[in-house]
């Protein structure tokens, strides 16, 4: 028997039958989530003990004696009609993100998968909670619905691979009521390639890359994965960045080495690192100069955080010996945790680790302007950084080519 939160229940059902035990009894209770008043729980506790003791003592029913999955096979084609019936069904399914979807066509999917090597079938990673198989077509096919290029797979494939990477964490913040986001950072020439937006509104709506490559990780999240709002992810208010929380570091106006350098890749490689931060923050410097600059991003207090910092700044830190590692050092070093220390065995703080304090990612990136950029995540789940490269296929140059005029083109007034 299980007990659940009232408000979980939808949820537990969901991760029991996922794990093989569909016709496990589960009592809803009204002891509130994550609450530490006594009194509340007490009378949660008090006002369930009647149903435990039944859920405890009453006779199995026949179906909870020989509890079976539902199985079903789903046919190739899910629907026929025009453009708006499908949005209309695929919403009512449960398959979009709320917005109008591209029609994953046999013709479209097809087209997707040139972006890879790897055969139709070939699974690329299994994804929590319901550990779906991400084999290339069915990320092909959400990548279709997400507005995505062909070029972009490369991207979703190790974007995928990061999101299963045990070190993510994405097994507890991606379903979890803190409402956490995959953020990507996209370093090397594929920035260029594929038009990754690393400068002036790099995290706003109007580049295909960076708006599609996201949009299509959550959709895989969701119809893949199983990770469906107020079913599995269980976030309380929800995170716009679920949309689509994707930027290219600007190396060519940086001072310092690139992010995925520092993290031993070769310059000419091509990589994407993730995280999962859920809150963002932007703010301006108390002063120009170095020191206003990192006594700001100190004020900050990061945590696990990825630092935007924007390349004038950048340039003004480098001039007077700052360092990435050098700011990270001070930044760690003068800053309080965002969050509470976790209370150990006897009531005393845990203290964080060495390696729970190098958590900071710095990043060049930006426009224009004096803002300061946050990405904030919580430290101490054994979670990190993680960093793929990305592997291009063979028809690279020819695709690059194909697709590189789709950019926009503004007219002026």
């Amino acid at each position: 028997m299980l007990l659940a939160n009232k408000g979980f229940v939808i949820d537990a059902r969901s991760a029991a039958s996922s794990r093989g035990m569909p016709g496990i009894r589960i009592l809803g209770t009204s002891v509130p989530s994550e609450t530490n008043e006594k009194s509340e729980i007490e009378a949660g506790v008090a006002a369930a003990m009647e149903g435990i003791v039944a859920g405890l003592t009453k006779p199995l029913t026949a179906e909870e004696k020989q509890p079976k999955q539902r199985l079903e096979k789903l046919p190739r084609i899910a629907f026929t009609g025009s453009y708006e019936e499908v949005n209309r069904v695929f919403y009512k399914s449960g398959w979009t993100d709320g917005l109008p979807i591209s029609p994953p066509t046999e013709k479209a999917v097809a087209e997707m998968m040139t972006g890879t090597d790897l055969p139709a079938d070939h699974v690329v990673a299994k994804i929590i909670p319901r550990l779906g198989k991400a084999t290339v077509e069915k990320i092909a096919i959400n990548a279709v619905m997400a507005g995505a290029l062909p070029t972009h797979m490369p991207v979703l494939m190790a974007a995928v691979q990061s999101l299963m990477d045990a070190r993510s964490r994405f097994d507890t913040f991606g379903v979890s009521t803190g409402s956490w986001a995959p953020f990507f950072v996209i370093n090397g020439p594929i920035r260029k390639d594929i038009h990754i937006n690393c400068s002036s509104g790099a995290l706003s709506p109007g580049d295909i890359a960076n708006a599609a490559i996201g949009r299509a990780i959550g959709l895989i999240a969701k119809n893949i994965g199983g990770a469906r709002k107020g079913v599995e992810d269980m976030g309380v208010f929800g995170n716009p960045g679920k949309y689509s929380l994707v930027l290219g570091e600007y190396e060519e106006e940086s001072p310092w080495e690139p992010l995925h350098v520092e993290r031993g890749f070769r310059k000419e490689d091509s990589t994407l690192t993730m995280f999962l931060p859920n809150t963002y923050i932007q703010t301006i410097p108390r002063d120009t100069n170095a020191k206003g600059l990192v006594e700001t991003y100190a004020s900050l207090n990061p945590g696990m955080s990825c630092l935007l910092v924007v390349p004038s700044h950048a340039r003004v830190l480098s001039d007077e010996g700052w360092t990435k590692q050098k700011v990270r050092d001070y930044v760690l070093a003068n800053s309080a945790p965002p969050f509470p220390p976790v209370q150990g065995g006897e009531g005393t703080p845990v203290q964080p680790t060495a390696q729970s304090r190098d958590e900071l990612m710095i990043v060049v990136a930006g426009g224009p302007g004096a803002w300061i950029g946050l990405l904030r995540s919580a430290g101490g789940w054994e979670n990190s950084f993680v960093t793929k490269k990305i592997e291009l296929p063979r028809n690279w140059d020819k695709l690059v080519a194909k697709y590189k005029n789709i950019v926009p083109v503004y007219m002026g007034y």
